[in-house]
């Protein structure tokens, strides 16, 4: 028995809707830069957790924190959500990368809750001399991220920091550094 036309057409229909909804969510998927593969997240959050927690008292400051001279020491969490060029799929092919970032510092009779803490979006140039960027806080903080983080990663950039493990990891690194 033959299927009437009018149900086949309604079949067709539905099974094209079903195939244009799986091909856009994985273009979206591909698109969007916070899905960095794995291994380039875990070795890009590597070199910028290295960079902001040994930073200098100068940089820091260049950076917009400011904490007394022996505050104690720089204990950071890094989330990147995307790098230029988009394609990159290696630390060697990445000249930027931009991510989340919270530092806290140690101190006498400082515990991970009550720290002095920076946070937000962040832009790293690797180059010769890695650069990092903080956009300013106060007023005007949205438009300098907006200028800072490329326009296609925006969403991003103001979403909330959602690496609980990288955080948990700061956390633990900041009660050994005490």
């Amino acid at each position: 028995m033959r299927t009437p036309p009018a149900r086949r057409r309604g079949f067709l229909a539905v099974a094209a809707v079903v195939v244009a909804a799986i091909a856009g969510t994985s273009l979206f998927a591909v698109l969007r830069q916070g899905d960095l593969p794995q291994d380039l997240s875990e070795e890009l959050t590597a070199r910028v957790t290295v960079l902001l927690e040994s930073a200098s008292q100068e940089e820091h400051l260049h950076h917009g924190h400011h904490f007394e001279e022996d505050a104690g020491k720089i204990i950071c969490a890094v989330e990147p959500f995307g790098v230029s060029p988009e394609d990159a799929r290696s630390v060697t092919e990445v000249e930027w990368v931009y991510a989340r970032h919270m530092c806290a510092i140690t101190g006498p009779g400082t515990d991970w809750k009550t720290s002095v803490r920076a946070a937000g979006p962040l832009a790293v140039h690797f180059g010769h001399h890695a650069e990092v960027q903080v956009p300013m806080a106060g007023t005007g903080y949205p438009q300098r991220v907006r200028e800072l983080i490329p326009e296609r990663l925006h969403e991003e950039a103001f979403a909330d920091f959602g690496d609980d493990e990288a955080l948990e990891a700061a956390r633990a690194r900041f009660e050994q550094a005490k």
